[in-house]
């Protein structure tokens, strides 16, 4: 049994009811409910916290990645990502240790947060108040925010928040963000033709090709690796995503195109890489230079390249856009593919 791409499903009827595209489409909403629910919380923690700054600040748990993306070029203090299910033998009673968990049920986090408990450490949870890490968190020097809707970029955004309030992190309004993915929601509706919709352009730009994700920034890069990862569970299809370095000799590997290619030969249905560049507006010249690398690569062998481009104006709110542009397109990708 094999799949193909059907292209008129994209602007069909059963398209604006589709579970999945009504989650993406209320991620702003998400935001701006957890925000609200977790204000009080958040100057409770303040309060709890004001007395000195931290030695050193832990990020524990599965989803840390996301925090040191933001957070490791501002921290005043050292910073420190820790996904695995404990902590670092040095951290106790000086030090701050902060966790996302929007998953209710999640052992590894548990662990950790109770290990941080035991050392008295300051801890600052993000997460719902009747979950198991908030229950392993009880302590005196713990503050939990509350999240309930288990979406890790609403999460993320509450515990920023708190952060950058504390001195210790950058600005990341939640308003902003969640306008950011307004727009982005709004763009890339279904409602939209796909003549004006850069979500379903991108998805039928990746209908029959193997999608190489890139983006240059710190923030960018993460966005680019769950891009991938949406891509991977809509479709079943791989999808790359990774540093400049590792994705040149992908492309240089493809074979050149050839307009005289017979399209009916053995072998010329093989589906050929498309790079996905997203642009948060970096101007670093170490991103300016390794996209410029890619591209030139990609000419070079003929390969398709596509831009996802975002004008939020903080980091957090232009890797929301960045994330939620590249998982409406997965989502439409995933939709459109029908099996035979």
């Amino acid at each position: 049994m094999g799949t193909w791409f059907d292209e008129s499903r994209l602007d069909g009827e059963a398209a604006q009811s589709d579970p999945a595209l009504r989650h993406l489409a209320e991620s702003g909403a998400r935001v701006r409910r957890a925000a609200g629910e977790s204000a009080e919380a958040i100057e409770e923690a303040l309060l709890h916290n004001r007395d000195q700054r931290p030695r050193a600040v832990i990020a524990a748990g599965p989803d840390s990645r996301l925090l040191r993306a933001v957070l490791e070029p501002w921290c005043p203090v050292p910073f420190v990502a820790w996904p695995g299910p404990g902590l670092p033998g040095w951290a106790g009673s000086l030090d701050l240790v902060v966790m996302l968990a929007p998953e209710r049920s999640d052992p590894a986090a548990a662990s950790a947060v109770a290990e941080a408990v035991r050392r008295g450490c300051q801890v600052v949870i993000a997460c719902a108040p009747d979950s198991m890490v908030a229950e392993h968190a009880a302590g005196r020097w713990t503050s939990v925010l509350p999240t309930g809707d288990g979406d890790q970029l609403a999460t993320a955004v509450v515990m920023l928040d708190f952060l950058h309030r504390a001195e210790l992190g950058p600005v990341a309004d939640a308003e902003e963000v969640a306008r950011a993915l307004d727009e982005v929601a709004i763009a890339c509706s279904p409602h939209r033709d796909l003549a004006v919709n850069p979500a379903k352009m991108l998805a039928i730009a990746l209908a029959d090709a193997n999608p190489v994700v890139w983006g240059g920034s710190v923030l960018a890069a993460r966005a680019a690796r769950r891009i991938a990862e949406s891509i991977r569970r809509a479709t079943g299809r791989g999808a790359l995503a990774g540093d400049a370095e590792h994705l040149v000799p992908v492309l240089q590997a493809t074979a050149p195109r050839n307009v005289f290619d017979d399209p009916f030969a053995e072998g010329a249905d093989e589906a050929r890489p498309v790079l996905v560049v997203l642009d948060d507006g970096s101007d670093d010249p170490v991103v300016r230079e390794q996209r410029g690398h890619l591209q030139a690569v990609a000419a070079e062998r003929g390969v398709r390249v596509e831009t996802v481009e975002t004008t939020a104006r903080t980091e957090v709110a232009r890797y929301a856009s960045l994330h939620l542009s590249g998982s409406y397109a997965a989502a439409y990708l995933g939709y459109a593919l029908v099996s035979d």
